[in-house]
């Protein structure tokens, strides 16, 4: 995801890398709008799990490093296109995070996209959830974000546990997706102090988007894409970098962002549903209940804090 486009510039919570107003918006949103709030995020998260599977789609022939490069180079168009930056401008002090902030999209798509082809997308979205609730969890000295952060550990450990199936790089890739996204959150609060409105991830999407050009060249050049499985990296590259920034930046818009955040919490079973449907996975019992332990640890935290 460029969760961080919102990536992520987004509320400091469970949102995948997205940009809009750190705040709440100014006095209360009417019900109708804050009911379509509702819906543009019910849409960000479908749209961003459901490019995510469309992407796994083409892992057979180009796999997830061809699929990925094809991502970064449309998130890259997309939001050079929104913040329009003005790097020549930048200063030294910008630039640092920028290029932080860069080098994290592109750790945490391959190693997400990656860890998706091995363990599947339900399972390798909700331990990449464990970096934003790490972070929010960081910060605090209450009784009950301790309990969350038990059980949130107990469920992980159910979920990786030890059995002859178990792929333990596919999670340990997951695991370092959301080190990624930790490392995302606290760099945007960086860059959105030194720059002004999505410049910062624009530009960082952009760089990305450049150091992947000899990448995808031996990839693609080793693994020739067919029509399709370009047509699916760049679906990919639209459903989960183009349709979730701007349907974020207007939902954020109409909710207040702590109800964004608690509600973002809620893409590790969008993940696991959509990876039902496109990618025939089946979560077991023990694999829904950890899930389920996850998001409620998430949404609690977020909405204490």
């Amino acid at each position: 995801m460029l969760r961080a486009m919102t990536a992520d510039p987004q509320p400091v919570t469970a949102a995948r890398p997205r940009a809009g107003p750190p705040g709440d918006p100014p006095g209360s949103a009417p019900p109708a709008g804050r009911a379509a709030g509702v819906a543009m995020m019910l849409g960000s998260g479908l749209s961003n799990q459901t490019g995510a599977a469309v992407a796994a789609l083409a892992f057979p022939v180009v796999g997830p490093a061809g699929v990925v490069a094809v991502r970064q180079w449309v998130a890259g168009a997309v939001l050079l296109a929104a913040g329009r930056p003005r790097m020549r401008t930048f200063t030294r002090e910008q630039w640092w995070p920028v290029l932080g902030l860069a080098a994290v999209f592109a750790v945490m798509n391959l190693s997400l996209y990656t860890a998706i082809g091995r363990i599947g997308l339900g399972l390798a979205v909700t331990l990449e959830f464990l970096g934003p609730l790490a972070v929010a969890l960081a910060a605090t000295r209450r009784r009950a974000d301790l309990v969350c952060a038990l059980a949130a550990g107990a469920a992980v450990v159910v979920l990786t546990r030890p059995r002859p199936a178990a792929d333990y790089a596919g999670v340990a890739l997951a695991l370092l997706a959301a080190v990624c996204w930790a490392c995302y959150i606290l760099l945007g609060r960086t860059v959105g102090r030194r720059l002004p409105g999505v410049q910062g991830p624009a530009a960082a999407a952009a760089v990305s988007a450049l150091a992947y050009v000899p990448v995808g060249a031996v990839v693609l050049a080793h693994r020739p894409p067919t029509a399709a499985a370009i047509g699916y990296a760049v679906t990919a590259g639209v459903l989960s970098s183009a349709v979730p920034f701007l349907a974020d930046l207007l939902a954020l818009r109409r909710v207040p962002a702590r109800l964004f955040g608690t509600f973002m919490s809620v893409n590790p079973v969008l993940a696991a549903l959509v990876g039902l449907i496109v990618l025939d996975e089946s979560p077991g019992p023990y694999e829904w209940a950890a899930i389920t332990v996850i998001v409620t640890a998430n949404a609690v935290v977020v909405t204490r804090r």
